[in-house]
């Protein structure tokens, strides 16, 4: 890649970098530098320790982790007096809410600071005493600049005056965030607020690896255990001693029950009543002799450690005694640990916690509460399925999602001044997602001396369901396409393991098997299921590997090039559409290293066979090979690109713009693609189904818009390509992630309403494909280059 390209696409791009391999001292060509429009966050914020404090770090890392690029995220942090602390670089500002002249300084810089584009507040009624709340609707009013409003707490039943008091901020707001769908009913039915100023956002969750549990019992010291866990700041609002007074109940049907109590005593309670609440917690256990079965961690753990913790949890326990608390934060993290859950019934609780995901115990009920948890102590398999399903609610909520949420809020937010802001600075709002570092855990974690694992559950690879000569052909170009990006030696085990067992699906005829089981036995799956483009897939990665002669060992090269030409006696038989195109781009990968005339022949011979089919089926409103649209499309057009680099064949350029072209017409629009159905095929002549879109196509379609912006160099696919790639980070109709950062997993599909969470090896291999493409286009900022 060269200078042409960022002329094309330079303004979403640092740098460029040449295709491949990556070389020292590559130029990179400069970009005009633009000042970021600034986002100002009012919030309490580390290291002031409160969850609203917590949450906001959490969101603005968030922010920054996806969209670094497309504003500048500042704070002002909430302080009630004089307090000394210590801010990381993002604080700004620190606003006193108890000096009334800290409100009007604030409000002038931020109206005079060209650069604040939008202010968002968290908002706690416990951040302002009643003599200061008009300090901060005055401050709110006179700020000239958007405002967002998140309320953390929404009150149901309000009186007249806090009635007054609400409406009055959400006056001065733009929009206003909740994050239940019970408080925005509250809001628009109790308050009266407009439904249009409401938007619901979750409370974020961190993605989490789910280590193994026996593993971390282990670690912890709590083998044997049967592990009930609560945590957060301490307060009497917890009711944690209706789990004390619930647990001889419960030890004497499970004398192996441990309860952790996890988290330092609330910084505003101790310095109200020092620890009162947590000595009488003490004593309690003290006189109900269940000392042997309560454990204190008084820390305020680190994020690492608190996951841990949860994920090792058998039931978490919510016992907060406040039937208006909307939400909670320690509810959600447990969540996304897979935690089986039994709560009080917060508005939370009982938005979330449906028959399937958990049970809810009234307040302060002992006798409830210990016969829910012997329920689900003596019930693995009730337990297994309350985790699944708390998995399926939560993710959504991650904080990539909750990112995502919010950046959509904030560029609605400046929008309407757009006009006084010129076209010029109007671009600087669009958003621009940040590509994530390359991460091959997953692969790496799938595959197994024999090869890559078919199937996983959630991100615990499932060696019972085997391996398939498809996923291994994949991982074989993908470890490759990585090996020849960062000469990472380490690739080469699994470039061996993946051409190893390529060559083991061999059989005598030249031809492969696709289906292998965990004690690598073929399977009669094999036997009833065509196998021509597992076939067709094997050639591709053989002759890919192969293209790559002058970086990979000689070893590994004459091993590809003997199972290459042991398949070539029945190559020529083959006639399935897409099993002809990979074959197609494995030959032309092959002679870019070996130049083989047979093989140029042979490629002459499939093109010709699509070239027929094209001819037979196009029509002016229907430039394809076949009279439908299936799966991995983008492969068809790009083969016969392919056939044109190696054959100088005019008709096959022509036929593989046009088809790729008309492709493209069907997959996308202004914003975002949407890849053909594999709920139903689309038909000539008929409407696509609207949802069931799998990584693999979309990562296709990258592969063949890297080819044919080579070809071609026309801007419109390498903006395409960057699109497209922004699918997997949430440009989708349901603006949530499809790759998993933590695991550096793919998740395997997007339907309708949910994203299949398990993360298998064609959806996770098929991202790494679509993400190392990228990467010849785009010098990609990250510690790890």
């Amino acid at each position: 890649m060269n200078k042409q390209f960022l002329q094309d696409y330079g303004r979403d791009v640092m740098t460029a970098s040449l295709p491949s391999p990556v070389q020292k001292n590559i130029t990179a060509y400069p970009v005009k530098e633009t000042v970021l429009p600034e986002i100002l966050f009012i919030t309490s914020y580390p290291p002031r320790e409160c969850g609203i404090a917590t949450y906001s770090q959490d969101l603005i890392k968030a922010l920054n982790n996806q969209f670094s690029d497309s504003f500048s995220l500042k704070v002002c942090a909430l302080e009630s007096g004089n307090v000394n602390n210590i801010y990381p670089e993002e604080v700004k500002y620190i606003l006193n809410t108890n000096n009334p002249a800290h409100y009007v300084k604030l409000k002038n810089s931020i109206n005079n600071d060209k650069r604040v584009q939008l202010v968002v507040m968290q908002h706690e009624f416990g951040f302002f005493d009643s003599t200061h709340e008009i300090d901060l609707l005055q401050f709110l009013h006179s700020v000239i600049k958007p405002v967002i409003v998140a309320f953390h707490t929404v009150l149901p039943q309000p009186d007249k005056e806090l009635k007054t008091k609400v409406r009055n901020l959400v006056a001065a707001s733009a929009s206003v965030i909740v994050m239940t769908n019970n408080a925005g009913q509250i809001l628009k039915e109790e308050y009266g607020i407009s439904n249009e100023k409401i938007v619901v956002i979750p409370h974020g969750t961190h993605l989490v690896k789910h280590l193994d549990k026996k593993f971390l019992k282990e670690k912890y010291e709590l083998i044997g255990k049967k592990v009930l866990s609560t945590f957060g700041l301490l307060s009497s609002g917890k009711s944690i001693e209706t789990t004390l007074d619930a647990l001889p109940e419960i030890v004497k049907i499970n004398p192996d029950v441990m309860f952790l109590v996890l988290g330092k005593t609330h910084p505003t309670v101790k310095k109200e009543e020092g620890e009162k609440y947590r000595d009488m917690l003490e004593a309690k256990v003290s006189s109900l002799e269940i000392e042997a079965h309560v454990k204190f961690i008084n820390e305020y753990l680190p994020l690492h450690d608190l996951l841990e913790y949860l994920q090792l949890t058998d039931i978490y326990l919510f016992t907060s005694k406040d039937p208006h608390q909307a939400v909670s934060g320690t509810f959600s993290y447990a969540m996304s640990c897979g935690c089986p859950i039994i709560s009080t019934p917060i508005p939370h609780a009982k938005e979330i916690l449906k028959e399937n995901t958990g049970i809810i115990v009234d307040f302060q009920n002992v006798q409830q509460l210990a016969e829910a948890v012997n329920r689900l102590l003596n019930d693995e398999s009730l337990r297994m399925a309350f985790s699944a399903s708390a998995l399926h609610h939560i993710v959504p909520t991650a904080w990539e999602n909750s990112a995502l949420a919010h950046a959509l809020l904030l560029q609605k937010a400046v929008d309407y001044k757009k006009d006084m802001l010129g076209e010029k600075n109007a671009q600087m709002l669009a958003l621009k997602y940040r590509i994530p570092a390359l991460n091959l855990e997953h692969v790496k974690r799938m595959t197994t001396d024999v090869g890559i694992i078919q199937f996983s559950k959630i991100n615990q690879p499932d060696i019972e369901t085997g391996y398939t000569l498809d996923d291994n052909a994949r991982a074989l170009v993908a470890l490759c396409m990585h090996y020849e990006l960062t000469r990472n030696t380490s690739d080469l085990r699994e470039i061996n393991t993946y051409l190893t067992f390529i060559k083991f699906c061999q059989q005598r005829d030249g031809s492969f098997l696709n289906y292998v089981d965990k004690d690598k036995k073929f399977t009669e799956q094999n036997y009833e299921t065509n196998l021509s483009d597992s076939n067709g897939r094997a050639i591709w990665a053989l002759g890919f590997l192969i293209s790559q002669s002058a970086l990979l060992p000689p070893k590994l090269i004459k091993q590809a090039d003997a199972v290459m030409q042991k398949a070539l006696m029945h190559l020529e038989t083959l006639h399935s559409t897409r099993t002809m195109a990979f074959v197609i781009k494995g030959l032309y990968y092959y002679n870019l290293e070996k130049k083989s005339t047979i093989y140029t022949a042979l490629i002459n011979t499939l093109a010709n066979r699509l070239v027929q089919m094209y001819r037979h089926e196009s029509e002016p409103n229907w430039q394809w090979f076949e009279s439908y649209l299936t799966y991995g499309n983008s492969i068809l057009p790009e083969a016969m690109l392919c056939a044109y680099l190696e054959t100088n064949d005019m008709r096959y350029k022509v036929i593989a713009k046009d088809s790729f072209d008309f492709l493209l017409s069907l997959t996308f629009n202004e914003r975002r693609i949407k890849v053909i159905s594999n709920k139903t095929w689309l038909q000539k002549g008929q409407i696509s189904a609207e949802h069931g879109e799998q990584p693999i196509d979309v990562a296709y379609t990258i592969l063949a818009l890297s080819k044919f912006y080579e070809v071609f160099r026309e801007a419109n696919y390498a903006h395409k390509m960057r699109t497209a790639f922004n699918w997997f980070l949430g440009e989708n109709h349901l603006h949530q992630i499809i790759y998993n950062p933590c695991t550096g997993g793919c998740y395997d599909g997007l339907e309708e309403t949910s994203i299949n969470l398990n993360q298998g090896s064609e959806s996770t291999v098929s991202y790494l494909m679509a993400r190392l493409t990228i990467e010849k286009y785009f010098r990609i900022k990250s510690k790890n280059y």
